[in-house]
Order: C-alpha cells, then structure tokens, then sequence
C-alpha cells in the first residue's frame, strides 16, 4: 500500500456507470485551489457504511460529490450530497501534497481521514494504516509526522468551530451544478 496519487475525478470508481465531473480553479480570501463535482446519474449498487452506530449511504443515485482541494494545505475535503441536495458527510483526506498533472488536480493519499458528520460527530479512520505505511518503509518519518501534525491541527479546527471549509461546501456545490 504505497503512496497513492489520486485524481479528483475518481474515473477509477467502476461502481458509477454515468456521472458528470466538472471542476474549477479558486482564488479567494479563505480558499485557493481547485473545486471538483462529481454529479452521479447512475450505478451498480448503493455504497453504504456504518458510521455512528447508523447505516449511512455514502453513493447512490443523483448524488453529488463536491471535492476542495487547497493547494496551501495537506488535506483534501470531499462533501456528499444526497440526491435532495443535504450534506450526508464531509470526508477529509489527510495529503502528502496536493497538485495537478497535465491539467488535473490530485492528490498523494497520506492513510489519514477524517469524518465528519451533519450531526457533528467526528469519527477518525486509518491510523492502523498509517503506522504500517510507516513501518513498510512506504512512507519516510516526515511524512508521518506531516500526517499526525495535520490531522492533529484540523481536529482542534474542528472542535473550534474554526474549519471554514466545512461551511462553504455547499456554496461551491453550487458554482458547478
């Protein structure tokens, strides 16, 4: 399981059989990067988790998924829409870098995530996964310590209530529908 670079627009997700993607550059006060929506028209199945004690469907049909991609930042946020246009999770991937490659942004996965739920319940995941990159020599020490000294800081953000990008996932949601 080695450092992985994902693009934002997921075209390996075999699950979705229609979408539509469209992103964009960002350049304001409180955000610079790039702004991604994934609008989902079809699929083979429902992807459903159990967060919170609850089952949670995180991809069905008509949802959208809006992906924040700070290049100032290790972290990468992905808001699901359900198909009524509600917030069903924000999911926050902790970065080694964000950047782009010949015109699409990506990202190198650091094991790290974050959850977030509507009801404000934050759930952590992967630090199993982390730990091992670490001692497979997948990843160096820094990297590592990036990862924790991120994670750390985006969780105190959130418990702050000082996390703005939470917030303005809907806004851009609607800069490209």
């Amino acid at each position: 399981m080695m450092l992985e670079k994902r693009y934002l627009h997921r075209n390996d997700w075999s699950r979705i059989t229609s979408r539509r993607y469209s992103q964009k550059w960002v350049e304001e006060q409180d955000f610079t990067g790039y702004i991604a929506l994934t609008e989902i028209h079809e699929i083979t199945t429902p992807f459903v988790k159990t967060m919170g004690g609850k089952n949670v469907c995180i991809i069905d049909k008509n949802y959208t998924r809006l992906q924040q991609l700070p290049m100032d930042a290790n972290y990468v946020i992905t808001t699901t829409f359900n198909d009524k246009g509600q917030v069903v999770q924000w999911y926050i991937d902790i970065t080694n870098c964000n950047g782009v490659d010949q015109g699409e942004p990506y990202m190198e996965d650091l094991f790290l995530d974050i959850i977030v739920l509507p009801t404000g319940e934050v759930i952590t995941k992967d630090e199993d996964e982390l730990q091992q990159a670490l001692e497979n020599n997948w990843i160096t020490k820094e990297q590592y310590d990036l990862a924790y000294t991120t994670f750390y800081w985006v969780i105190k953000e959130l418990k702050q209530g000082t996390f703005e990008l939470l917030t303005s996932s809907s806004k851009y949601r609607e800069v490209l529908l």
